[in-house]
């Protein structure tokens, strides 16, 4: 499809269960004012964890979204998504009764799917036996399951899946509904990730790895720090972000809000390690580069970009190589910053939250600091918005995010201009 008969597609709608907040103008808010969600694990005794700092989501009700039955059928991240997903229909202003459900989508992924019930499960079975565990056990652990119980909950009759690609999996959700619009499939599309790992057996697992930070335990609020030269690992958080697409013309006939336009997509595979990325940044610079391919922008053009980075010692270090790859001398010029610094590592979610904030970017022309970088590290040494939020209006924004596998998938919202 040739970029003038692209399809224009429109953000008019967003719902965020964070630990920052459970509205868009809360998450927005803690993020422009460098709050921290981080703090000591609350959810399990991390006493013989390495780790013991989480980004959990705090005062959430599940029975506010979902009657006490559906509460117990459904693991903690459905239940994360369903909020998320009503809280986007809300604020996008939908009324369900004026919507052709054969045209209205869902893509609504996870990194990991039904941890909690996975764990819980598994001590039933040890525990009381194979006749004990509960016949909801597979529906809710499957990572599917969150965008069909959204579409039953929302009578979404169009096209739904969920996609899996570990961190990269919300950014892949959001994109992969960009299409479905722009090949004409659908007109309305709810699309994101729910993740819901901070569990014994998720920590200990990622713990076993080395892959979380543990030199912050006292200090929780400090654990997170990407790109300066202390940072340690990532933090692992938990929640959802579900974003409303829809075409430009559909939007435009029911009078919608709009935040920005969603005018590039791109993946790749770094087709190199499981878990590490490519120290040459060969699979990312061809995702950025595709993606502003896609969008039709000069590379100048760009002036935000909210970064993977996820406080890890390799991640940091390759995205950054590879901005500069990408950019050239505008790297420097480019306004970067990482919002894991301040919610941690959602997984799954993180790339719908990050949507969330490039969203919030565009329409407000304030840039959420990096908060933690203290220590300039001289392999990391572009503009990362240090501490303190800054002032920027920029037309276009970029939102990158990396998984284990070596996926990579990043987006280009538009300042929308009508």
């Amino acid at each position: 499809m040739g970029k003038d008969s692209k399809t224009r597609v429109v953000i008019t709608g967003i719902g965020v269960v964070t630990s920052l907040g459970h509205t868009i103008d809360d998450y927005w808010n803690n993020l422009i004012s460098g709050v921290s969600g981080i703090d000591n694990v609350t959810r399990f005794d991390p006493t013989d964890y390495p780790s013991k700092v989480a980004s959990e989501v705090k005062d959430f009700d599940p029975t506010q979204v979902l009657d006490p039955k559906e509460v117990r059928r459904n693991d903690r991240y459905t239940q994360f998504a369903i909020a998320a997903s009503r809280f986007a229909f809300e604020d996008a202003k939908l009324q369900s009764d004026q919507l052709d459900k054969d045209r209205f989508g869902v893509v609504i992924g996870s990194g990991i799917g039904g941890m909690e019930t996975i764990e819980n499960q598994s001590f039933t079975l040890f525990k009381k036996g194979p006749r004990k565990i509960s016949p909801f056990m597979i529906p809710s652990l499957i990572a599917n399951i969150a965008g069909g119980v959204v579409a039953i909950d929302m009578g979404a009759r169009g096209p739904n899946f969920s996609v899996v690609s570990a961190c990269a999996t919300g950014s892949h959700a959001l994109g992969e509904s960009l299409r479905i619009l722009q090949n004409g499939e659908a007109d309305i599309m709810l699309a994101g990730g729910s993740e819901a790992a901070v569990t014994r057996l998720g920590f200990a697992g990622f713990c076993s790895m080395k892959a979380m930070s543990t030199k912050k335990n006292e200090d929780p609020k400090r654990a997170s720090r990407p790109f300066d030269s202390d940072r340690d690992g990532f933090v692992m958080g938990e929640g959802a972000g579900v974003l409303v697409l829809e075409t430009l013309e559909h939007a435009r006939s029911r009078g919608a809000k709009i935040y920005a336009e969603l005018s590039g997509y791109a993946t790749t595979c770094d087709a190199y390690h499981i878990t590490s990325p490519d120290p040459s940044s060969t699979g990312l610079v061809q995702c950025l580069e595709k993606c502003i391919s896609n969008a039709g922008i000069k590379k100048t053009d760009l002036g935000y970009i909210n970064a993977h980075g996820t406080s890890t010692p390799y991640n940091d270090k390759s995205e950054t190589h590879a901005i500069k790859q990408v950019f050239g001398d505008h790297a420097h010029d480019l306004s970067i910053s990482s919002t894991k610094s301040m919610t941690g590592h959602l997984l799954g979610a993180a790339g719908a939250i990050e949507a969330a904030a490039c969203c919030k970017v565009l329409e407000t022309g304030e840039i959420p600091p990096t908060i933690n970088y203290e220590n300039p590290d001289p392999e990391c040494d572009l503009n990362y918005v240090p501490n303190q939020k800054i002032s920027r209006n920029v037309d276009y924004a970029m939102s990158n995010n990396s998984g284990f596998g070596g996926h990579n998938a990043s987006l280009i919202f538009k300042k929308f201009n009508s």
